[in-house]
């Protein structure tokens, strides 16, 4: 690997549901005088992917329960936003000074289930897609046959972390890539055998995608050029399993 390069996608207009957002990115790198090339990685927003699979809920129609007024009340939040990340939420981890840290179905730790207020109009909320792998599979088809190479595809969110201040853009849907790079086995420049690091390749390229896609920027996706990680692999290999997990 000599070089990764990240090129903002821009253009893509504001994204509806039931829009085919394939196209709307297709047409947006096209219409930039781009071309995928083969080996390039797209990272696509996931607020795109939502509004697109119709993962929009309006606030209006959403009745909270007796447990999420209770929550809302204490830590401060709309208790319909409460009741929607109840929903989401296969187990609430942690609800402390105003910040609610559940578990989703897909087992992602995160803040709110994934339940997201920005980007959208006042009044609803995006959840995360019911599939993100699946996703990015269908991106990864449509940008495959439009530019007649091979790809890969992630679609982002920006999540908290632990001990350190400030958020990133992790990979929650994959495609086309191997999301890690085990270096186990590997001799370091010392002869020293590697023994347990593996890199989240996925996430890091998410994360650098993120520096030009910005959170206000109107711009949802990023070719990222170099990153030399096609394969196969599913966002599912990022989540940690409970028995390795020392902090549940």
């Amino acid at each position: 690997m000599d070089e990764v390069r990240v090129v903002p996608v821009c253009g893509i207009p504001d994204v509806h549901p039931g829009d085919d957002l394939g196209a709307l990115i297709v047409s947006a790198i096209v219409r930039d005088e781009r071309r995928l090339g083969a080996g390039d990685v797209v990272v696509v927003a996931q607020k795109v992917v939502s509004k697109a699979e119709g993962r929009v809920v309006q606030l209006d129609g959403v009745e909270p329960s007796a447990r999420a007024k209770e929550w809302a009340a204490a830590c401060g939040k709309d208790p319909r936003v409460v009741e929607t990340v109840l929903r989401e939420s296969r187990r609430v981890v942690r609800m402390e000074r105003g910040v609610l840290i559940a578990e989703t179905a897909h087992g992602f730790v995160c803040a709110n289930a994934g339940v997201d207020a920005s980007n959208v109009p006042v009044g609803s909320v995006t959840l995360l897609p019911l599939d993100a792998d699946a996703s990015a599979e269908r991106l990864r088809a449509r940008f495959t046959a439009a530019f007649g190479v091979s790809v890969g595809v992630i679609v982002a969110d920006t999540f908290g972390r632990p001990w350190r201040e400030g958020a990133v853009n992790v990979a929650i849907g994959v495609a086309g890539l191997r999301p890690l790079l085990d270096y186990r086995g590997c001799a370091d420049p010392y002869g020293r055998r590697l023994q347990s690091t593996v890199i989240a390749t996925a996430d890091e390229i998410a994360s650098a995608a993120e520096l030009v896609m910005r959170k206000t920027s109107r711009t949802p996706a990023a070719i990222v050029c170099g990153a030399d990680c096609l394969g196969e692999g599913s966002s599912r290999a990022l989540v940690r399993d409970r028995s390795l997990d020392l902090f549940r």
